[in-house]
């Protein structure tokens, strides 16, 4: 609970309820291929830049992360095989994404 009363206290209620559930849903993950658009669903992740991955939190935030442990390439080519050779990542932030 420590965690979830921290997240709330500096995000808000509502943004720290959609933040534990974009986490919960990373820990769920065999890799980041259950993301990769177009199935990405209503985390709509999405390659930010090269190497920084995002979910969308609520409107106007997100959360960044990036890939541990592994090139995200690994010597493949193609989108798909890089999405499904990244299975840890880092949380980098939240990002308020000007409108």
């Amino acid at each position: 609970m420590r965690a979830e009363s921290s997240a709330a206290e500096h995000l808000g209620v509502d943004k720290s309820k959609k933040l534990l559930v974009r986490i919960a849903a990373l820990r769920a993950a065999d890799s980041l291929l259950v993301f990769w658009p177009p199935h990405s669903g209503p985390e709509r992740c999405h390659e930010l830049k090269e190497g920084i991955f995002s979910f969308d939190l609520n409107e106007p935030y997100r959360l960044l992360f990036r890939p541990v442990g592994v090139d995200p390439m690994g010597g493949r080519t193609g989108e798909r095989a890089q999405w499904s050779s990244i299975s840890q990542v880092e949380l980098v932030g939240i990002e308020n994404v000007p409108g």
